[in-house]
Formats: structure tokens, sequence, C-alpha cells
């Protein structure tokens, strides 16, 4: 077991997930934090493994000191969405993949022994030819975000190659639960959740009929630490429901367990938005000995259920 694994946006919906759960199964854990970023939870805070580091993952000598000591790094800063890449791909290129170049050359430097790496397994395969999506699907992003995603993929076989640095990369799909901000502009189910709840609006890009595939925050934490150990060789592992839902789908699911009318307001659909992305998992099945244990109906009641618990007015 590493004496001590590093995490590369612990402050996130998936990071805080993955800290505890690092923590619970008895590994240190370092953060890399911004002086001015969200606090963690006084709950972590207190935790005797837990170790918080103040810096900027743009900043060189901060990367290096968090890298220190550390055997496992987890990678889970992104500095855009689909949406804001398309804006501003500059932004997302230097931010994103020049940041990544950064700290795979202080991992050499610092011996760190491997890299576990966040991709999006919704937006590096572009329009698909076939459903569900295999790890060996061309790889044709329509979006910004997605060339970056492989980007970052590609720089960390040449790391490979060239330094032996050895890495994990989860082609993600659609994260959802207990923890998610209602009032973000990320993740879809959170998003529709929160909208239905307050009585808004809800805006669907296009008929609803995109097809997407959701997977249960607890299910993406323990393929992340899986990963950590033998992959018997393979590197790249979608990470998914291997279901998919239609925005309708998902919508109607939210009016049955809530109770509540999603008053729903369709408009144009976007050009970055492929009309359905289902992830194959039989891989992540046979080498990291990981498949989803929560259904979409269980998983979407949990994250009801929080938010009760949390938030009752809100129910």
């Amino acid at each position: 077991m590493p004496k001590r694994c590093l995490v590369l946006g612990g402050r996130g919906f998936i990071g805080s997930h993955l800290v505890d759960a690092l923590l619970t199964c008895g590994y240190a854990v370092r953060c890399l934090y911004r002086p001015h970023g969200v606090a963690l939870s006084e709950r972590r805070l207190v935790h005797p493994n837990l170790e918080i580091l103040e810096g900027d993952f743009s900043n060189s000598a901060d990367v290096a000191r968090a890298l220190q000591d550390c055997e496992v790094c987890f990678h889970l800063i992104s500095t855009t969405l689909p949406k804001s890449s398309s804006t501003d791909p500059m932004f997302d290129i230097e931010s994103n993949v020049v940041g990544t170049v950064r700290l795979l050359t202080q991992a050499v430097q610092c011996d760190l022994k491997k890299i576990i790496f966040v991709s999006s397994g919704g937006t590096v395969y572009g329009v698909p030819s076939q459903i569900p999506i295999s790890e060996t699907h061309p790889t044709d992003p329509i979006v910004p975000y997605g060339i970056t995603k492989l980007a970052i993929e590609k720089y960390l076989y040449l790391f490979y190659v060239l330094h032996g640095l050895d890495y994990t990369v989860l082609r993600l799909a659609n994260p959802y639960g207990y923890g998610q901000r209602l009032t973000g502009s990320q993740g879809v189910i959170a998003v529709f959740l929160g909208k239905v709840l307050r009585g808004e609006p809800v805006e669907v890009w296009g008929d609803g009929s995109v097809v997407r595939d959701y997977v249960y925050i607890d299910d993406v934490v323990r393929a992340l630490v899986a990963s950590i150990g033998d992959t018997g060789g393979e590197r790249v592992f979608n990470i998914g429901s291997g279901e998919g839902k239609s925005l309708n789908d998902v919508l109607n699911a939210i009016e049955i367990i809530t109770g509540k009318v999603a008053y729903r307001n369709y408009l144009p659909g976007r050009g970055f938005d492929v009309p359905a992305s289902v992830l194959n998992i039989e891989k992540a099945k046979k080498f990291l000995d990981w498949a989803p244990k929560v259904s979409f109906t269980d998983g979407l009641t949990r994250f009801v259920g929080w938010v009760s618990e949390h938030n009752p007015k809100a129910i």
C-alpha cells in the first residue's frame, strides 16, 4: 500500500469523495489547496492522515512540493467544461495541457510511481459509430474539452515510454450523487434536480432524446481506488454504468422520485452534444475487478434522500 497519495482536485465533487475513501482505506492523503479556494469540511481537516498544502496547480514549485514523498497522484483537476472550452480553447490548452505537462515533468524528478488521470468518456470519442463505446473506438472529439483530455492521455503515454512513469486513465461517464451542487453548471442530474425542486424551468438542449451514461459517485470512487493497484498492463479504462438514459428519462425519473413537476423548456440543440454516449465497461470489469453496484434508480433515490436530509426545505 502506498504511504501517501496526492489528490489534485480534492476540493471538487469527485475529489472530496475520493479523499474520504482513501482515508477510510488507511492511506495517507495530501491535497494541494489554493489559499482562497473552497474549504474542505472540518471533519476531513482534523483527520490525522490528511495533509493540506496551500499552493496552485499552475505553480511548478508548489506542484513539486506537493509531490514530495508521494507514490501515487490522482489528477482530477480541470479548469474548463465542454461549453467553456469551446468559448476559450486557448485557456483550455494553457491551463490544462501545459499544466499537466508541468506536473509530469515534476513527477519524474520526484520519482513518483504512478499517476491516475480522470479523462472524459463522453467527449474523447466524438460521435460514436457504435454503442456501447469500447476503449478501441476511434477518438475524434468535436469539442476542445475532449481534445484536451485526449492530449493529456497522449502525454501520459509519452512520459511512460520515455521515463517509465506508470499511469492509469479512467474515461469517466457522467458522475452524479450526494454532495453534488444543485446550483452549479456541471452535472445534468444535479442541475435538473435542483431546478425541479425549486420549481424553476428546466432548460433542455434539443428534444430531450440525447442519451448519456450516468454513474453513481460511490462506483466512481471504487474505480479510482482500484486503479492504484496492478491493472494487468492495461492503462485506459471506461468507467460508467454501461446503460444509457435520455434527458427525458432523467426528468421523468426525477418527477417520480420527488413527486414534483419538471417544467421543461426545450431549446435548440448544441453542436458539441453527440446524440448518444454509452460506455462499454467490460475491460474495467476484467482488469480492475470493478463493476457498478448502484443502479440509476437507486442512485437517484439516494441523491434525493441526501438532499432531503441536508436541505429539507428543498423537498
